[in-house]
């Protein structure tokens, strides 16, 4: 509004924060005004920044960043994008050479101001769990003692009869704009509704505005001792009428004395639209940024312009949308607005229009609709000139020269970590992370398997700026920050899977400064751990850590010695782990026997049939570790002190390895499911050997007599022992695919185990494809087709370390899986 009081007294230009109706009066209000100084809402310490809004690499939205020195995490954004009052105000004092300046409360006693509310709710709690007792819960911290805020256009809404306050602010300001030949008339009218509310509801809940307010007016009157009254300010309309208050400099000093400081730094950051809808440093947030922005930049039929927007993302994504439904769409958006009352068409008249018209009623082409266009992706652009913590330009050269521009929308990357610019990027983003800073995230690769491959979803946010500067405290470039931070995660790690995960991690990044410091603290606590469990977890991460270093060619000498260590003493601490345990300790102990199994078989690769027999000594060492495990997987299997599920799966494993024939395994099972067994130990027993997703349906579908003796000890559990027994069966079962259960059930239904043979059983049932021994001439009919399928061999033309072919290596997991399988499982296919 404009206060002169006669002709005299600044200009108060008090908008909603992020409105383009408020942006456009306050471009017409300066226009007419002309004033010598713009003062707007704002931190001061960024008076210095203002200057670079004017540069050509500026593109809102952006956001000032104030964060404490010391303590990067603590910090606070003031987000503008080009429809918000205070940019189109910055941008206007620079165009006409008028000094422009922040007068809200400094960051400095803003961020200062929250530390110590955090530290006092943090008091606040422990005093409230000491007076309950020990041992009650304290709850979370309470919020800071303010009276119930107030959401003043929701209430000047309701007293005009809207139940939406976007909807009353769009008819009201948003497609009215301001009046014509008075440019300053909606800043009086505003002024005054915003007078009566503080006179009704006092601060409304806003305590701290009194503070900030009493700040604003002492940098209000310097400003006039400066310029006079062509001063014109830009603040939020609620803070008018504290601004228009006739106090004294003594009462508004007063209320600022003995505020908390904390030394801050600011700069300006990108931002995205989806960010505008959170509440920020001007406590505002808003629902629909991208349809703001279209308000504000459309010069012209903004509705046409707007459903021609959403008819061409729509036919991006192959729908069928006409200029004939763009036509109809505006005319029902026309027709709804009339309806309601409203000047104009609003987003609410708009949507229906979409919904109805382009999406034929459905919400899910509507939602992309709203996720790409009313609330938006769109990420700003910042300078070089801006300030910015060294870490933070070493990140810029590597984005830079890595071609891998931040973006705000997701997407997946695909890496293939042969060729030299997608190695670096892998480097870059296993080192960010290992910072904090997630602006990558690994996602499963769906083109191949192999480990010279990566796939990655990016997204960039911008509080990872804030997780930037946090980083910052442990170098200033990106390799040296994240190898001093993998060190000193390597000494604080409380367990030994966590190192070896470091380990893995420091691999994938190349740390080889880290590596060394990594490796001697993995030794020495690999070597105090007596605890079966951990070394059994800690196991496959480094053998997997030896596989990405072969692929990355990066040495791993030192690695392979705390493996083979690491697993020798898995081996011989596993059996006694395994005795005397419940039912829940049996489970998770059957998952490390897997995850052993697992990295046994990658770390044995390579070595012979005889097992190190007439080889080297060096090679009768390594050769060895696969037979040593087998005799390991044999005493669990014959121990009873073993729990079920233990033995079982210990079978099952051999028999997979080969160690163990068909016959020996029916054997066995036929002692577990003997009368004297517990059903419970029975069906333990029985999870263990086909549960846990191992492909056991298929091994009972196979092998009739396995699937006889399962169902003869089935059908001979008591009754009030199959009560007990079935939840652990049903569990067991049903994880199988439908196809196999369905194949079960009828192999079952025709009696396993009566007829002579499988190949009886599959004739009779008519299942083709069982026979006792494999047919090579059909297997090799699948060949071709497996070939399709997988795709072409990508080590044959490898040239780097990733060709298994050339490193001795396998490096590809189409032809090795997790569990030490190899190519020739892909026959077993054709059976």
């Amino acid at each position: 509004m404009s206060d002169r009081d006669g002709g005299t007294g600044p200009l108060l230009l008090g908008v909603r924060h992020h409105g383009p109706g408020s942006a456009r009066a306050v471009r017409a209000a300066l226009e007419a005004a002309g004033p010598r100084t713009v003062l707007i809402e704002g931190p001061p310490e960024a008076d210095a920044l203002i200057a670079l809004a004017a540069d050509e690499d500026m593109r809102p939205p952006v956001a000032l960043l104030a964060h404490v020195v010391d303590e990067p995490g603590r910090s606070a954004f003031w987000p503008l994008a080009e429809f918000s009052p205070e940019w189109v105000a910055i941008r206007w004092a620079l165009d006409h050479g008028v000094p422009a300046r922040f007068i809200d409360l400094p960051a400095t006693h803003t961020l200062a101001w929250g530390r110590e509310e955090g530290e006092e709710q943090k008091q606040e709690a422990s005093e409230k769990r000491e007076q309950q007792g020990e041992g009650e819960p304290g709850g979370l911290p309470s919020e800071p003692a303010e009276a119930v805020r107030i959401d003043p256009l929701a209430v000047l809404a309701e007293t005009a009869g809207y139940d939406d306050a976007e909807r009353w602010w769009e008819d009201v300001i948003e497609h009215r704009g301001a009046s014509d030949g008075d440019a300053f008339a909606p800043f009086e009218v505003l002024g005054e509704a915003m007078g009566a509310l503080r006179e009704a509801f006092g601060t409304g809940g806003h305590e701290r505005d009194l503070v900030r307010e009493a700040y604003m007016r002492l940098q209000v009157r310097a400003a006039q001792r400066e310029f006079g009254d062509d001063v014109a300010v830009v603040c939020g309309a609620w803070h008018v009428p504290a601004l228009r208050q006739r106090t004294t400099v003594a009462a508004d000093r007063a209320l600022l004395k003995g505020l908390p400081k904390a030394k801050a730094d600011m700069t300006w950051v990108p931002w995205t639209h989806r960010r505008l809808s959170r509440m920020s440093g001007y406590g505002a947030g808003i629902d629909s940024p991208g349809w703001y922005g279209h308000l504000f930049g459309a010069a012209d039929r903004p509705i046409e312009r707007w459903m021609t927007k959403v008819a061409r993302l729509l036919r991006d994504e192959d729908r069928p949308v006409s200029s004939a439904h763009v036509i109809e769409a505006v005319r029902l958006a026309d027709t709804l607005a009339a309806m309601r009352g409203r000047p104009l068409p609003g987003l609410t008249e708009t949507t229906d229009a979409v919904r109805a018209v382009m999406c034929e009623g459905s919400d899910v082409p509507l939602a992309l609709v709203h996720d790409r266009l009313v609330v938006g992706d769109v990420l700003g652009e910042v300078p070089a000139a801006a300030p910015a913590v060294p870490l933070q330009r070493d990140l810029d050269r590597l984005q830079r020269r890595l071609r891998l521009k931040p973006e705000a929308q997701e997407r997946e990357l695909e890496l293939d970590l042969r060729k030299e610019n997608d190695a670096g990027r892998s480097r870059l983003l296993h080192r960010l992370r290992l910072l904090g800073i997630e602006w990558g995230e690994p996602a499963t690769s769906r083109g191949s398997t192999g480990t010279f491959r990566e796939t990655w979803r990016l997204r960039w946010e911008p509080e990872l700026v804030v997780r930037v500067a946090e980083a910052g405290v442990w170098g200033t470039t990106v390799l040296a920050a994240a190898t001093a931070k993998a060190e000193a995660d390597a000494v604080g790690a409380r367990s030994l899977a966590d190192v070896t995960g470091l380990a893995e991690r420091c691999l994938l990044a190349e740390l080889p400064d880290a590596l060394p410091v990594v490796m001697r603290i993995l030794a020495d606590r690999a070597a105090l751990d007596a605890d079966v469990g951990h070394l059994a977890q800690a196991l496959p991460a480094l053998v997997r850590s030896l596989r990405y270093g072969d692929v990355r060619g990066t040495g791993t000498e030192a690695l392979a010695e705390v493996a083979a260590g690491l697993a020798e003493r898995v081996f011989v601490g596993l059996p006694p782990a395994c005795a005397a345990l419940d039912a829940d300790a049996a489970e998770e102990m059957r998952g490390h026997v897997d995850a052993v199994h697992g990295a046994v078989g990658l770390l044995g690769e390579g070595e012979g049939e005889g097992e190190g027999e007439g080889q080297g000594e060096d090679s009768a060492s390594r050769g060895g570790i696969r037979g040593r495990w087998r005799g390991v997987l044999r005493t669990l299997s014959g121990r009873d002190t073993v729990p079920g599920v233990v033995r079982g799966r210990a079978v099952r494993l051999l028999l997979d390895d080969g160690a163990l024939g068909q016959e020996e395994a029916a054997r066995l099972m036929g002692l577990v499911l003997s009368p004297g067994t517990e059903p419970a130990d029975a069906a333990a027993w029985i999870e263990g050997f086909v549960g846990g997703g191992s492909g056991g349906g298929m091994l009972l579908v196979h092998d009739e007599r396995l699937l006889g003796l399962v169902d003869a000890w089935l059908t001979g559990v008591p009754g009030d022992a199959f009560t007990d027994v079935l939840p652990l069966l049903r569990r067991t079962f049903s994880a199988y695919e439908p196809g196999v259960r369905r194949t079960l059930g009828e192999l079952v239904r025709r009696g396993p185990g009566t007829r002579g043979s499988a190949t009886a059983t599959a004739t009779a049932s008519g299942i083709p494809g069982f026979a006792p021994d494999l047919d090579a001439a059909r297997a090799d009919a699948v060949l071709p087709v497996l070939r399709l399928l997988l795709g072409p061999d990508e080590t044959e033309d490898a040239d780097g370390p990733g060709d298994s072919r050339t490193n001795g290596s396998s490096t590809n997991d189409s032809s090795t899986n997790d569990n030490g399988a190899d190519d020739n499982d892909l026959v077993g296919v054709g059976r």
